[in-house]
């Protein structure tokens, strides 16, 4: 990965390569931590621009009373250094920002209250995580033979780390088949979500996404529906089935990392004509204008740097 030049930790710039945490940090260990993922744009004007910070770094805040982890920085100070580690930083490009609050070094076993609470954002340059290419033409997608975390044993609305491990076993077994990503169904057999990304598909114009009671509540999924809301579109929120996914007109992920990303092919069924849709692409091409700041109506959106 692109390295930068700073780390923000506990209210202090430390070097990349200083940045550093005791083998016995506690979240090491058991999984408790929470994080965000957050993007910063290179605007037509030259200027970095943060797509959502507050409802990302309110989202890492909800996430962490969720998992009892009683944050050490106020939304108001970790708003502030994510500014800040931008203008720490020389970045010439697109910009991910991760900020992350972690139980340290200081008591082992289950019970984690006493565990000391540590907050640290790191950012990067990071261009499409699923491709260039596939922004522009599509990716191959395999419905992964891992269930997604059932609501009944984690908490999904979390942003937690010990969540992703069923994650990253669905994005390991589809990329080891040859596709290049995953597709999680939940524990009733019905459509969930990528291993990182929210999911729709298109079917006969209306545009279709499965409500968040099995995933994430994605800030970039809410912001194509209020996208496709001013184009007209009509849009239903339901759950979906694989076979209905094999037939639909058009299907793409969402997400901080993944943007707007076309689906070409579902488990070797070709989706469509086999390309970005029409609809895909007129969602994408409005998410990049606001995101890029090309859309004054949503430049409320971005916070500048």
């Amino acid at each position: 990965m692109n390295k930068s030049d700073y780390i923000w930790m506990d209210g202090e710039f430390v070097k990349w390569d200083d940045a550093k945490i005791h083998i016995l940090t506690h979240t090491l260990h058991y999984g408790n931590g929470v994080f965000e993922g957050t993007r910063a744009y290179k605007t037509d004007d030259g200027r970095l621009a943060i797509f959502k910070l507050q409802e990302h770094t309110k989202r890492l805040l909800n996430s962490a009373k969720i998992t009892m982890i009683k944050p050490n920085f106020s939304q108001d100070v970790l708003e502030k250094a994510q500014i800040e580690i931008l203008q720490k930083n020389h970045f010439n490009s697109n910009v991910y920002l991760r900020p992350l609050i972690y139980l340290g070094y200081g008591v082992m076993g289950l019970h984690h209250i006493k565990a000391p609470v540590h907050t640290a954002i790191a950012a990067w340059e990071w261009g499409a995580y699923l491709g260039e290419e596939g922004l522009e033409k599509g990716i191959r997608v395999k419905i992964s033979s891992f269930a997604r975390n059932s609501v009944k044993s984690t908490m999904g609305k979390a942003k937690a780390a010990a969540n992703y491990l069923n994650s990253q076993m669905a994005k390991f077994e589809a990329l080891e088949a040859g596709y290049q990503e995953a597709l999680l169904l939940d524990e009733d057999g019905f459509i969930a979500e990528g291993s990182g990304e929210c999911f729709f598909i298109i079917r006969d114009g209306v545009l279709i996404t499965p409500p968040n009671d099995n995933s994430l509540e994605s800030i970039t999924q809410m912001t194509i529906l209020e996208l496709a809301k001013e184009m007209g579109i009509e849009i239903q929120r339901r759950r979906i089935t694989r076979d209905e996914v094999y037939i639909c007109d058009e299907a793409f992920f969402t997400g901080t990392a993944a943007e707007v990303t076309p689906i070409n092919e579902v488990d070797c069924r070709v989706l469509g004509d086999g390309a970005r849709g029409e609809m895909t692409e007129r969602l994408q091409k409005a998410y990049f204008d606001v995101v890029y700041g090309r859309n004054k109506k949503y430049e409320s959106y971005l916070t500048y740097v």
